[in-house]
């Protein structure tokens, strides 16, 4: 099956090195993916994250029980990191979490996820309840993110575009 990618982009009035350190904590995952997810980290927490760094997750997705583990492929702080699925539902899964400092002394956010389905022509016909799942969860994850590391009440400046190209 051919490579699908997703993007998102959230700028958050906060500065870099404080805004990686919150994706660099491992423990953080868990408060910013949806709940009825159930998921877990399996590894012992707290996770000094750094390049090789390997983390174990559990989750429940149309009920299923999943098991996760992902590598930290790249770990460039306070710029960049790269966390790629060793074990899991995907063929490829390969997550680039960037920073990048904005002109108010806020911070850029992007994400890339560039992923395979298992299965070929049954993991296109998956594709069709995939692709939806994967917008709400990364909507959800932005939104969290959006509200756990902005301090004032009031909504700041910030884009949550997504997109899924094909």
């Amino acid at each position: 099956m051919s490579e699908r990618v997703l993007r998102v982009a959230l700028r958050i009035p906060r500065p870099r090195e404080e805004v990686f350190a919150f994706f660099a904590a491992a423990q953080n995952l868990q408060a910013i993916t949806p709940p009825e997810l159930n998921f877990r980290i399996m590894s012992p927490l707290p996770i000094a994250l750094r390049q090789g760094s390997l983390i174990d997750y559990g989750l429940r997705l149309y009920g299923i029980a999943l098991r996760w583990r992902t590598l930290i492929s790249t770990w460039e702080p306070p710029s960049c990191f790269v966390d790629e699925q060793l074990v899991g539902p995907y063929t490829q899964w390969t997550h680039r979490h960037t920073f990048a400092d904005t002109p108010d002394g806020g911070t850029l956010v992007e994400d890339e996820v560039r992923y395979r389905m298992p299965f070929g022509v049954l993991g296109r016909l998956a594709h069709l309840l995939v692709r939806p799942q994967l917008d709400r969860i990364f909507r959800y994850r932005t939104a969290r993110v959006h509200e756990l590391l902005t301090v004032s009440s009031q909504v700041p400046d910030f884009t949550g575009e997504l997109t899924i190209s094909h």
